[in-house]
């Protein structure tokens, strides 16, 4: 079988494709830009503000791994055209969200301040902890509200995209990114007559964009039930089968998990980073900042993948689902070396846009550079991640994703950290270059074949 497809290939996978990267791509130049905005208030602002989302990711992921668990049994029905199991599968995932963004929101408010100060150390000259502590605690508490229609968008979203409408979620996404971008200008800054409110500004433009984002997936989803019949009667009775909800549980609970524990492991690693002090908080930022605007064409390829492999294994068309999730990859690694090179040319000039000093934007620079020249190793990784996934092997990418943060790169960055004085840029290198090691378990798995299965039957 070639790595490389024919142009009918290309065409339906960037149909899929392209809406997911508009939509990410809107979604994360709006965040560079509200960055950009705090940025400019000062380093402690912008630091504070890191802190929190790092924790808001790890709440993201885990939803993002309840949603992509039940996403695995929705596609593979859908490929079956069993519009009620994607419904049933659809209502266990608002059930399981809904909870868990309770569960998060009770922990996160009673635990903002021991959280938060994993991040603040007094090893930097640059910056003042206390005070970022303070507008921390101010961005955290009102980003809480956001989590309950966070939850619900997902849910709707991800069963849209299980079926191949992924035009909806995208212009959801760019409404909602609209209204972000304006109310932050004019909250954080305080404009047309509005009070300068800071972060605080910043959290409540957040606040109010996702529950208009959630608002128009659903409306748009409960008014064309012709088109997406799995929406019809969704809370009409809502009834949920025990079985299923184990199965769906039983899927998603490893995802959950590793979703959970991923994020949590990158937050432990960059804590590890923080021990350089808040100029390296400040560094940090500024280049996952631009990383997640570069990431998107390689992470869109992963959703592509997921729903494309995952509805030809749900038809039993195991071959087709091989030969594509082996075009998808090489795909994604081409679109991951394209985005690190776009780094490397933004590295030079991109830190300058920030109102901080010359250690943090020599220091953003450089960490730039290191994470764009690992850009197609993380395009591979993303990928495999998927088609492994596609087939219910979640244990397995348990085990491949979560669990080696954990066990290999977090103990490695640690003790870098920690017992030796080697500098940050070096560290962040070596904790980059372990994902070679990784890579390599990847490509056996994945050779292996032993992921591609009908989990239906």
């Amino acid at each position: 079988m070639s790595i490389l497809g024919t142009k009918h290939f290309y065409k339906k996978v960037l149909l899929i494709a392209l809406p997911i990267m508009v939509q990410n791509g809107i979604t994360n130049f709006v965040n560079l830009l509200d960055n950009v905005m705090i940025g400019q208030v000062g380093t402690e602002q912008m630091s504070g503000v890191s802190i929190v989302n790092q924790f808001m990711f790890v709440v993201i992921l885990c939803l993002f791994g309840v949603v992509s668990g039940g996403g695995i049994l929705g596609a593979q029905y859908y490929g079956q055209r069993n519009m009620e199991g994607v419904r049933n599968v659809l209502r266990i995932k608002l059930v399981i969200a809904v909870t868990l963004m309770i569960i998060a929101g009770v922990g996160l408010f009673f635990l903002d301040e021991q959280l938060i100060s994993i991040f603040l150390t007094d090893a930097s000259e640059v910056g003042d902890p206390v005070a970022t502590l303070a507008y921390g605690k101010e961005y955290l508490m009102i980003m809480l509200v956001s989590l309950p229609p966070l939850a619900i968008e997902m849910s709707y979203s991800s069963t849209l995209r299980e079926s191949g409408v992924t035009s909806v979620p995208m212009f959801a996404s760019m409404v909602a990114v609209g209204v972000n971008l304006v109310l932050n200008y004019i909250l954080i800054f305080g404009k047309l007559g509005a009070p300068v409110m800071g972060v605080a500004g910043a959290a409540i433009a957040t606040v109010v964009s996702r529950y208009i984002q959630a608002a128009f997936v659903v409306i748009y989803s409960h008014t064309h039930t012709k088109k997406n019949p799995y929406f019809e009667g969704l809370w009409r009775g809502f009834k949920i089968s025990r079985a299923m909800f184990g199965k769906v549980l039983l899927l998603s609970a490893p995802l959950m998990a590793n979703e959970t524990l991923w994020a949590a492991g990158m937050a432990a690693v960059n804590s590890c980073y923080a021990q350089r002090g808040l100029a390296v908080v400040a560094a940090t930022n500024i280049q996952s900042t631009l990383y997640n605007i570069f990431n998107i064409m390689f992470i869109a390829m992963g959703d592509s993948l997921a729903i494309i492999v995952g509805q030809k294994l749900g038809a039993g068309e195991i071959d087709e689902a091989k030969d594509s999730s082996k075009k998808i990859i090489v795909m994604s690694m081409f679109f991951a070396a394209l985005g690190g090179i776009l780094m490397i040319v933004m590295s030079f000039w991109f830190p300058s846009v920030y109102n901080t000093n010359g250690e943090v934007k020599d220091l953003a620079g450089t960490i730039i550079r290191i994470c764009a020249c690992f850009m197609p190793i993380h395009g591979f990784l993303h990928a495999v991640y998927f088609a492994i996934r596609s087939g219910g092997k979640t244990f397995v990418t348990f085990l491949f994703d979560s669990a080696y943060t954990w066990v290999v790169v977090f103990p490695v960055a640690y003790v870098l950290s920690h017992f030796t004085g080697i500098d940050i840029t070096l560290l962040y290198f070596c904790c980059q270059a372990i994902d070679l090691i990784k890579a390599t378990v990847g490509f056996f798995i994945y050779r292996s074949g032993i992921w591609a299965k009908n989990i239906t039957v």
